[in-house]
Order: structure tokens, then sequence, then C-alpha cells
């Protein structure tokens, strides 16, 4: 198993999120939105076979989270 960390930054309704992907076993890895480089938010975290997979599955949650806010009227 690798213990490389990746990230991926989006912009994701109009804000910048950096997204940090860490192996957690062979084939599955733990995407989460740091605010300071390898300091965690408490966001659940997303999971995927790789890390591009898993930072796509927080990236589409958030998507949908900026968008139910902009719906509603609410911050994210």
């Amino acid at each position: 198993m690798t213990y490389d960390v990746h990230r991926f930054e989006q912009s994701i309704g109009g804000r910048a999120y950096l997204i940090e992907v860490a192996a957690v076993a062979n084939d599955r890895w733990r995407a989460c939105i740091v605010r300071v480089p390898g300091v965690p938010t408490a966001l659940m975290p997303f999971y995927g076979r790789t890390p591009a997979e898993a930072a796509e599955h927080l990236s589409a949650w958030l998507t949908r989270a900026h968008e139910r806010a902009a719906a509603t009227g609410s911050p994210v």
C-alpha cells in the first residue's frame, strides 16, 4: 500500500477548495477538504478506488450542496 497524499484544487460555487486524498487500504482512498494543507476539516470523508474517484465523489457532493444552498438562499 502506498502512503502518498494527492491534492486536488477545485472551484465549486465560486469558492476554492483543496481536497486531500490519502490511501487507507489497497484500492481504497479517502478524500476530505483541508483548510490548511494537512489539516482536514470536520466534513465527512468520501471514499473511492483511486485518488481521482474519491476526490470526484467529494466534489460532486459539494456541487450539490452549493446548488441546494443557492436555491434556498442559504450559505454553504
